[in-house]
C-alpha cells in the first residue's frame, strides 16, 4: 500500500480519536481504522476509561478481519488492565499489517505490543503522522515520560495587564465569548487547580459548564493551612470531586471539610508550605494527565518561577483598569531588567472582542 494511502487512513484514525476528547481521561485518546482490499471495513475510538479500546471497538464490527491492515494512533496495549491486551486481539483476528502512529510511552507497554505483533508475523510500521498523534495526548505522554501532568495556567487581564480592581472586583474583565472558550478548555482537562486565596476572594465553582458530554474535571484547591470554608460553593455542587491539598496536621478542620464533601490530602513539607513540584508529581501519581490552573498573582508568580508551566493562556480584554488595580504576578523581588522572566508567543487569536495569547517560557 502506498504512503499516501497510509497517511489518509491514519488521518481518519486521528479524527476518530478526537471524538473521545472530553471523555477518555485518564486513558489516552485513541482511534483505529481497519482496512481490507483498500476499503474501510470497520473503525472505532476509545470512549471512556474501563470501556473497550479503539481496536476492540473496530474488531467487534466485523466477523472476518483476516488479512486486514489496522491503522491505530497509539501502539496496541500488551498488558492486562481493566481490558485485555489489544495486540493479542489483533493477532487472534489475523491482522496482516499494523500501521501505528506512535509507540506507547507507558512503561508497561513501551514497544511490547509492537514486538508481540511482529513475533506473530504481522508487518508493523511505526511513525505515520506521529506528531499529529502526539498532539492528541500531551498530558498522558508527559505523565508517562516525566512523571508530571501537562500544566496550563489561564489568566485574564485588561489591556494594561490588570486582573482585578484594588477592591478585588474582577467580574467580568473578558467577554462571554472568552468565558465560553475557558469552559471548553476546562472540559478537556483532568483537573482544575486553584489556590486558597482565589477561593476566599471569588468563591468559584470551578466546573466546566458546556452543552456536550464530558467527564467533569476534578477540582483541586492548594490550601497549606486548611482555610477552605466548608460552605464554599464548590462543596455545594459536587458534580465532580473536590480535593484539598494541604500540609496542615489539623485533623478537626480536615474532618469538617470531609463532612462537607471534600477529600483532604496531606503532603509532607519542610516549612508547612506546599512544594509545587511535589504537588504536581503527586497528581501525576493519581493519574492526572492535564491540569488547568486558575490562580491569583501569588500562586501564578510561584508557578512562573518554578518553570513547571507548559503553557500560559492569557485572555486580554480591550479595556484599561488603571495603576491601582491588581497585576498578573506578585513579584516584588524583581528590580532590574536582567531579572525579568522572558516568555515566547506561540499563538495569538481573537476570541470575541478579546485576544487569547498562548505563551511558553524561554
Amino acid at each position: 500500500m502506498n504512503a499516501f494511502t497510509d497517511y489518509e487512513f491514519m488521518a481518519r484514525a486521528i479524527a476518530l480519536a478526537k471524538r473521545g476528547w472530553y471523555t477518555t481521561d485518564p486513558n489516552p485518546r485513541v482511534g483505529c481504522v481497519l482496512v481490507k482490499d483498500g476499503r474501510v471495513i470497520a473503525e472505532g475510538w476509545h470512549q471512556y476509561a474501563g470501556g473497550p479500546h479503539a481496536e476492540i471497538v473496530a474488531l467487534n464490527q466485523v466477523s472476518d478481519a483476516e488479512g486486514a491492515t489496522c491503522y491505530v494512533t497509539l501502539e496496541p496495549c500488551s498488558h492486562h488492565g481493566r481490558t485485555g491486551p489489544c495486540c493479542e486481539a489483533l493477532i487472534k483476528a489475523g491482522i496482516a499489517r499494523a500501521v501505528v502512529a506512535m509507540q506507547d510511552p507507558n512503561p508497561q507497554v513501551a514497544g511490547r505490543g509492537l514486538q508481540k505483533m511482529r513475533e506473530a508475523g504481522i508487518a508493523v510500521e511505526v511513525g505515520v503522522l506521529q506528531k499529529d498523534a502526539e498532539a492528541l495526548n500531551p498530558g498522558f505522554i508527559k505523565r508517562m515520560r516525566h512523571g508530571l501532568p501537562w500544566l496550563c495556567s489561564k489568566l485574564a487581564m485588561s489591556l494594561d495587564g490588570r486582573t482585578a480592581m484594588a477592591s478585588g472586583e474582577s467580574q467580568w474583565i473578558t467577554s462571554a465569548a472568552s468565558r465560553a472558550d475557558v469552559h471548553r478548555l476546562r472540559a478537556e482537562s483532568s483537573a482544575i487547580v486553584t489556590g486558597i486565596n482565589t477561593v476566599l476572594a471569588d468563591d468559584p465553582l470551578l466546573n466546566a459548564r458546556v452543552d456536550f458530554e464530558i467527564k467533569q474535571p476534578i477540582r483541586i484547591v492548594l490550601d497549606s493551612h486548611l482555610k477552605m470554608p466548608p460552605g464554599a460553593r464548590m462543596l455545594k455542587h459536587l458534580d465532580s470531586p473536590v480535593w484539598i491539598i494541604t500540609t496542615s496536621p489539623d485533623t478537626d478542620k480536615k474532618q469538617v471539610l470531609e463532612q462537607a464533601g471534600a477529600e483532604v490530602f496531606k503532603l509532607s513539607s519542610k516549612d508547612n508550605t506546599l512544594d509545587l513540584h511535589s504537588v504536581f508529581k503527586w497528581l501525576a501519581q493519581q493519574h492526572i494527565n492535564q491540569v488547568w490552573l486558575e490562580a491569583g498573582a501569588i500562586l501564578n508568580a510561584a508557578l512562573l518561577e518554578s518553570g513547571l508551566i507548559d503553557e500560559w493562556l492569557v485572555y486580554m480584554a480591550p479595556c484599561v483598569m488603571g495603576d491601582q488595580a491588581r497585576g498578573l504576578f506578585h513579584l516584588p523581588q524583581l528590580e532590574t531588567m536582567a531579572q525579568r522572566h522572558q516568555l515566547v508567543f506561540n499563538d495569538v487569536r481573537k476570541i470575541g472582542p478579546d485576544l487569547r495569547l498562548t505563551l511558553t517560557q524561554k
